[in-house]
């Protein structure tokens, strides 16, 4: 048993082989994951059933689990409100900016060969995908035995 509360086998092993600068992707239910991700990502399917396991769960998990430098969110046309998972990511990922991107931008984002991992959720909410890029690890955050 590990120490992390992080226990999937293929999102450790993902995120273990993924380093500065690599991407994340967190989808929801309504993303075209097939298509719309970079050759080399791995995908894990946590959609075991709609709503069972939403985007936010797996943030919470992630951010204790690696450090994040940057982070983009898919933003509906102009003109139609935020979507209130966004506005949740930013809490989550305050002080760190939560930047935008139109749809088929976040798309091109998303087929990055930057794109280590996508992580597919069944969260029902519309627009609630998240682009995660890993940052460095902070000096003195190592403990040793």
């Amino acid at each position: 048993m590990l120490l992390t509360e992080l226990l999937h086998p293929g999102i450790l092993e993902s995120l273990a082989g993924a380093g500065h600068g690599s991407r994340v992707l967190l989808a929801d239910g309504h993303y075209p994951a097939s298509t719309a991700t970079g050759e080399r990502a791995r995908t894990v399917h946590l959609n075991l059933a709609p709503g069972l396991l939403d985007v936010t769960t797996v943030l919470d998990v992630l951010l204790r689990a690696l450090p994040v430098e940057s982070s983009h969110v898919m933003v509906p046309p102009d003109g139609e409100p935020e979507p209130p998972a966004i506005a949740e990511y930013r809490s989550m990922l305050a002080p760190l900016p939560v930047d935008t991107l139109g749809r088929f931008e976040f798309y091109a984002a998303a087929r990055s060969p930057d794109l280590a991992l996508a992580i597919v959720t069944a969260d029902t909410r519309t627009y609630a995908n998240l682009l995660l890029t890993i940052g460095v690890r902070a000096e003195g955050t190592l403990t040793t035995r």
